[in-house]
């Protein structure tokens, strides 16, 4: 047997495949959206309108990006590379990330400050108002979609299986903690979309009453920066995850009393684990085993222990080591 292949890295096939359809739904109803927007800013000239179509095509491209960051998550480990592939998902998705703060941000503002100096009047209101409206149902739906595989995920979150038992989180915690950077990608997307609906279709009621070009030009600007935003933030946390993420304090002392739970482990003086892929973290621990052992029988019962502690649906891979007796015991 291959050293790499004594570690087994839990690849939850039916997460994965969630995963995907969400991507698959979205970029069709992306897609779909993204032609309706498009001729409506064309028969509209709506600065809103055209930074929404913006918006649409970008998401759109991203989903190219966000499926082969699902892709790449399901890989599992090999001789090159015994934590698997996980961490490759965060460069996707940090393709998407910049990809909307570049086009989608940079866009919507530009087009924006440019109309507020322009005097063109925004036509064929009603085009523009079935298109955003149609728009949202659309966006809506793939929403309800991605917001059920999020409910799914923070309600499994501390359940049967998993390493931290006592572990519960609500549904925007989840899309904030979670390591599963794709679905995240999808729900902000969704989630950024209807909102910049409202502003689009809000910019247009203004302008529409008021006959002032400001309001749908402030439109623009608002969606750009609302994508920027978003994008800056997707940026900042796929950066955490691909420069190494450690557990959090709390999930780092259920890991170490999950490991005192083990009867043939006496103490634990060193643990330290980090996020290698989507809900997949590498766990490494000294420990000190009760009783008196052969070498033989230690390096089986350490390859037992690890096999045991990636059970857990967390745990991709468990490392353990001997700890001498002078060592102290890590603290939670």
């Amino acid at each position: 047997m291959k050293a790499f292949e004594r570690y087994r890295l839990h690849l939850t096939a039916d997460s994965m495949k969630e995963s995907a359809s969400t991507i698959v739904v979205a970029f069709i109803a992306d897609v779909l959206v993204a032609i309706a927007k498009t001729v409506a800013a064309v028969l509209t000239a709506s600065a809103s309108m055209l930074a929404e179509a913006v918006h649409s095509w970008v998401d759109t491209s991203n989903e190219f990006f966000l499926f082969g960051a699902s892709r790449t998550a399901r890989r599992g480990p090999d001789e090159g590379h015994v934590l698997g592939y996980g961490r490759e998902s965060y460069v996707w998705s940090l393709f998407a990330s910049v990809m909307m703060l570049t086009v989608g941000g940079v866009i919507g503002v530009t087009q924006g400050i440019r109309q507020l100096g322009s005097t063109n009047e925004v036509t064929h209101y009603l085009s523009g108002y079935i298109v955003i409206a149609a728009s949202f149902l659309f966006e809506g739906a793939a929403f309800l979609q991605t917001l059920r595989q999020v409910q799914k995920a923070a309600a499994n979150f501390g359940k049967g299986g998993r390493l931290w038992e006592s572990q519960r989180r609500e549904v925007f915690e989840q899309v904030y903690r979670t390591s599963d950077s794709p679905m995240r990608a999808v729900f902000f997307e969704d989630f950024t979309a209807l909102i910049a609906l409202a502003l689009a279709a809000l910019g247009m009621v203004l302008h529409q009453l008021t006959g002032k070009v400001v309001y749908d030009a402030a439109g623009s600007i608002l969606i750009g920066v609302l994508m920027a935003m978003v994008a800056l933030l997707q940026i900042n946390l796929n950066r955490r995850y691909l420069e190494g993420k450690p557990l959090a304090p709390e999930m780092r002392a259920e890991a170490i009393k999950q490991l005192k739970s083990f009867p043939e482990v006496e103490r634990v003086t060193f643990l330290y684990g980090e996020v290698i892929g989507p809900d997949r973290i590498a766990l490494f621990a000294g420990v000190t085993i009760a009783g008196e052992h052969t070498q033989t029988e230690l390096a089986y019962i350490l390859r037992d222990l690890e096999h045991r502690l990636v059970k857990n649906t967390y745990v991709g891979i468990a490392i353990l080591s001997l700890a001498t007796p002078d060592e102290e015991d890590a603290r939670p």
